[in-house]
Order: C-alpha cells, then sequence, then structure tokens
C-alpha cells in the first residue's frame, strides 16, 4: 500500500502564462525533492494539467505536499488528490513502462474531485484530501482526522502571500528566524511578527509531528 498523489494545476486554462507556469510547477517539486526527499515516485506531468507521484506513506505525502504549496510563488496552484492504496502497472507495446494503475490512482481521482466540490462550497482554501480504496485497510478514524488536519492547514497556508511561505518553508526545514532575515533582507524581529500572525508556528508544528523520520 502507497499513497498516490495526483496534483491538477488550478486554474491552468486562466494562466497568462501556462509554460511559465509550468516552470514554476517544476523548479518547486525538485526543490522540495532536493531538500526532502521523500518520494518513491516524485510528481511529473502526465497529460494536460495534472501531475502524478507516489509517496511511501501518508505522513511522507503530507510533509512534501505543504513544502511544495510553499515553495510555489503567487499565482501558481496545485490541487491534490491522495489516494491510499495499490498501485501498478498494465503491461502495453505502446509504453516500454507499462500504463499506471490500481487502486491508488481511482482514490487520488476521487479526492481530486472532493476537494474541487469543497472549493465550491464550503471551504474555498481547500487545496487536498485523502481517499482510502477499501482494499488498503486503513482505519477510518486516521483519514477523517488527517483529512481535518488538511483543512486547517489548506486554510493557513491559503491566507500566506509568497513571502510568509517562503518563511515557513524555511522554518519548516529547521532554518532560524535570523537566517531568514538575513535571506529576505529584513530584521529578525520582522520575520517573528510576520510568522506569528500569519499562524505560521501552527502550520510549522503541524509539519514537525509527521512522521518523517
Amino acid at each position: 500500500m502507497v499513497i498516490a498523489v495526483t496534483a491538477d494545476i488550478i486554474g491552468s486554462r486562466q494562466l497568462e502564462d501556462r509554460i511559465g507556469a509550468q516552470r514554476h510547477f517544476d523548479a518547486a517539486i525538485a526543490r522540495v525533492q532536493r531538500d526532502l526527499p521523500l518520494t518513491a515516485q516524485p510528481l511529473q506531468p502526465t497529460v494536460g494539467d495534472e501531475q502524478q507521484g507516489v509517496y511511501p506513506t501518508l505522513d511522507a505525502a503530507l510533509a512534501s505536499l505543504l513544502l511544495i504549496r510553499l515553495a510555489l510563488p503567487d499565482g501558481v496552484e496545485f490541487r491534490f488528490g491522495l489516494g491510499v492504496g495499490d498501485v501498478g502497472r498494465i503491461p502495453s507495446t505502446a509504453s516500454r513502462e507499462g500504463i499506471s494503475d490500481g487502486p491508488g490512482w481511482w482514490a487520488a481521482r476521487s479526492a481530486i474531485e472532493h476537494v474541487q466540490a469543497l472549493q465550491r462550497r464550503a471551504a474555498p482554501e481547500a487545496r487536498s484530501w485523502i481517499v482510502v480504496h477499501e482494499s488498503a485497510g486503513m482505519p477510518p478514524e486516521q483519514v477523517r482526522w488527517a483529512n481535518a488536519y488538511l483543512l486547517a492547514r489548506d486554510e493557513l497556508v491559503g491566507a500566506m502571500r509568497e513571502r510568509l511561505r517562503r518563511l515557513t518553508y524555511g522554518r519548516c526545514l529547521g532554518r532560524t528566524q535570523r537566517e531568514l532575515a538575513e535571506q529576505e533582507g529584513i530584521t529578525q524581529s520582522a520575520v517573528s511578527q510576520a510568522l506569528t500572525a500569519a499562524g505560521s508556528a501552527a502550520v510549522v508544528e503541524g509539519f514537525r509531528l509527521l512522521d518523517i523520520d
């Protein structure tokens, strides 16, 4: 059992510079993979506005996807569908690697559709959701808790501007406020005040509670 992730570009058809946006997505994914390599298969473009990746555990997926959100600049965003279940490959003469398929991907697609529904109704800032395929055997309460966490986390991150996301990214990786202040060319006091006002400490603490060692 693994975590299959489908990442869907939000508003891809409305982006003024789709090629430039893809460069931002590629750079953010590569940066996170370099800073904290947790994937079994890094997110890669598939077709249209989607990318797919595989993570060995739910905690690894939650940590990595948070960092990707924080690493992206203003104006470009993913929504993430996390599917818990097995994935495999169907042999095909048209593809040397075969076709990726399985319950994990079906669950990830259902999760993407649920995020889209949340954005239209109760939670406009929702960006992530988890669906477990019945064959996975994950306790339902674990998924409910994780989805509740994601709703709260997405609300906080969704309210952050680009600089705040950069600062929060740095804090998640253990960088000091002094180091971040030097990076941004501002005072340590300004960093502290910005992080406190944005609720960044809660996002960082939640990240640290994930089991990614």
